[in-house]
């Protein structure tokens, strides 16, 4: 019996380190490239729009499909769709490594996205289906981890591999890395991740799949693009349309459900206050860390001239300080959980307003602002890890791949929504040149980002203190 229990912690262990790995490689190729553009222009030719489209492509067709790859995850099993996604992945992250000029490496990178898309919202289907109780939140606490380490790992591995220049190949190892990896990872998905149940009889709504994706497709390039163009006329006017096909995606979704089919998305579990409020307080929160990943950047580098890897590595505070953030929650009582996930953000709040005091007072140096991001990144995990959890357990494991799908769409597309607003902030208030400028730049757009976690404070709260059972029990 003991040795049964160890080779089911092996299984247990095994199957969440495949999952996680997955969305490992997956959110460091979401990071890496923006280190390696100025290689990839000088390599290939690259035109500044080619650029845009490099970085861009990847996340476009990656926000676009995520969703669609829950729901084929639910019909045609998580395992399979993981497998599927993780080759995919590889094999374009071979064609971006390999790409002769600028269009090829788009191509390559898009479809490099499409893989991520598949995978990754297996991997919170594949935690709520075999994790429960205990495990399950240690298991999201870890999922926490490696969406943090793989953000700041891609701008490190970009800023190293790029630097090195291995063998001439100078950006091209950036890509051509995850081919090993990605072998290595489906050998063991092969050994670890349990086979897919058998008689799922449930299509994939189409109709929702073309209407979703004609929204995103309207409404994130100009998102994506708007500051390089200046926000003109036909920017605002896609954002305009892209209401269309969402209003028709909406019609859409109720009415299949209404007929007892299976929607893309049930909308009537996002109607849920519980699950709403939550969402939202993922949406200001997963803003406010993309927007800061972005302008950090641009003020350590452009503001103050330090090194691309010296800027990867400023946010190592953030990513170890967020990383305790899992395990702190995981060992809180139940009676406090609900106080739990506001007083994450509150932290996280705190942190953002003392870094803007102390860039607009220019006290302090590097180690105090890496000492706040520490803190920072300790009220995101916090917060993040406890509103995970909440939603994981509002509702039961049969709608996994609609939460899977909501969770991992909401962050990508909010994430776009925080780098284009506040990067557009930082960008206009940074205009004179100098480290003053940029510094007080910094400072503003902190604050922004303060304001909108005080936001998800409150959004959080009012979920936390939803009626959870009832919202499951009206969904069923």
């Amino acid at each position: 019996m003991q040795d049964m229990t160890k080779t089911d912690k092996r299984r247990a262990t095994g199957l969440l380190t495949v999952l996680l790995m997955g969305l490992f490689i997956t959110n460091v190729d979401v990071a890496v490239v923006n280190v390696a553009t100025p290689s990839i222009h000088d390599r290939l030719n690259a035109s500044g729009s080619e650029l845009q489209f490099v970085v861009s492509g990847y996340v476009l067709s990656y926000a676009m499909l995520l969703i669609t790859g829950a729901r084929l995850g639910d019909i045609y099993g998580y395992r399979r769709l993981f497998l599927v996604g993780l080759c995919l992945f590889t094999a374009a992250s071979l064609g971006c490594g390999l790409a002769p000029g600028a269009a090829a490496l788009i191509a390559a990178r898009v479809v490099q996205g499409i893989g991520a898309a598949l995978m990754v919202p297996q991997v919170l289907i594949g935690i709520q289906l075999n994790f429960f109780g205990d495990a399950r939140a240690r298991a999201l606490g870890h999922y926490s981890v490696a969406l943090s380490i793989g953000a700041v790992a891609g701008q490190v591995a970009g800023g190293v591999l790029v630097s090195a220049n291995l063998f001439d190949l100078a950006w091209r190892p950036i890509f051509l890395i995850n081919l090993p990896i990605g072998v290595a990872l489906f050998v063991a998905a092969l050994r670890f991740l349990p086979a897919d149940p058998g008689g799922r009889p449930r299509r994939l709504d189409l109709w929702g799949v073309a209407t979703l994706c004609a929204t995103v497709l309207l409404a994130l390039p100009p998102l994506i693009l708007g500051r390089a163009q200046g926000w003109s006329l036909w920017i605002w006017l896609c954002l305009g349309v892209s209401l269309i096909p969402l209003a028709a995606f909406i019609v859409i979704e109720r009415r299949i459900a209404a007929r007892g089919d299976t929607p893309l998305i049930n909308l009537h579990l996002v109607s849920q206050p519980a699950i709403a409020w939550a969402l939202v307080a993922f949406a200001a929160a997963s803003m406010t860390y993309f927007a800061l990943l972005f302008t950090l950047a641009l003020y350590l580098q452009q503001g103050l001239g330090k090194s691309a890897l010296y800027s990867g590595c400023a946010l190592v505070s953030w990513v170890a300080a967020f990383g305790i953030g899992g395990p702190v929650v995981r060992h809180l009582p139940a009676r406090i959980m609900p106080l739990v996930a506001p007083f994450g953000y509150l932290i996280l709040a705190a942190a953002y307003l003392a870094i803007s005091a102390c860039l607009f007072s220019g006290y302090g140096g590097a180690i105090l602002l890496f000492i706040l991001l520490g803190f920072g990144g300790l009220g995101l995990g916090i917060g993040y890890t406890a509103n995970i959890r909440h939603l994981t357990s509002a509702v039961e494991a049969r709608y996994a791949p609609d939460m899977s799908g909501l969770i991992t769409t909401n962050s990508q597309i909010s994430g776009l929504i925080g780098v284009a607003t506040f990067g557009t902030a930082y960008f206009e208030l940074a205009a004179r040149p100098g480290p003053d400028a940029a510094t007080h730049a910094i400072a503003a757009v902190v604050v922004g980002c303060a304001f909108a976690a005080f936001l998800a404070t409150i959004a959080v709260y009012r979920s936390s203190h939803g009626v959870v059972a009832a919202a499951a029990e009206s969904v069923a």
